[in-house]
């Protein structure tokens, strides 16, 4: 599985939760690319440029499709669809899950949030907006299924993913265990 969406929209939180549910590995981009650049993408991008993070970026996502565990889960980037070479491995390597949330909500949840570069701007929501209307159709371009976030709890939210990936086949709800143990007969 593989969640995109713009950033704030839950695929770190909704992924990490999802993997644990599956049993499965969880992978963040952002954080092997932080790894790998040895420093927060805040700090590269403010210093290198968009282009030059969106080139690690790739490269990153190129490896991490190359060796993906079709049980794995992979949360990408907000940025990662930009690129056509991404959206189409993406879409090829797994299912691909877009987390779509409004640009209100994601200002709503990332008001406070200083370490987002692409957010560091006078006005966060119209720039929320922007990237809306830039990137909805790149996520689209890259999804197998559109989940929209809305403001369920994060449990509900995997609940919904889970659910969506029941429907189709992909994941068999006999071997999901439940995130809250039944009562055990005395």
């Amino acid at each position: 599985m593989v969640f995109v969406g713009l950033p704030g929209s839950g695929k770190s939180s909704v992924g990490r939760q999802l993997a644990r549910r599956l049993g499965a590995a969880f992978t963040d981009s952002d954080t092997v690319i932080e790894q790998r650049i040895g420093e927060p993408i805040r700090c590269f991008f403010e210093r290198e440029g968009e282009a030059r993070f969106r080139d690690v970026e790739q490269a990153v996502i190129a490896e991490l499709c190359a060796k993906a565990n079709t049980e794995g889960v992979l949360a990408t980037g907000g940025g990662a669809v930009l690129r056509k070479a991404n959206r189409v491995l993406l879409h090829a390597t797994g299912t691909v899950i877009y987390l779509r949330s409004t640009p209100e909500e994601l200002h709503r949840r990332l008001r406070h949030d200083t370490q987002r570069p692409l957010l560091q701007v006078a006005d966060p929501r119209a720039r929320l907006q922007q990237l809306f209307r830039e990137r909805d159709p790149l996520y689209r371009e890259a999804a197998h299924y559109v989940i929209d976030t809305g403001r369920p709890s994060l449990h509900t939210l995997v609940g919904m993913v889970l659910m969506q990936l029941e429907l189709a086949g992909l994941v068999d709800p006999s071997r999901v265990p439940s995130p809250v143990e039944p009562p055990r007969p005395v």
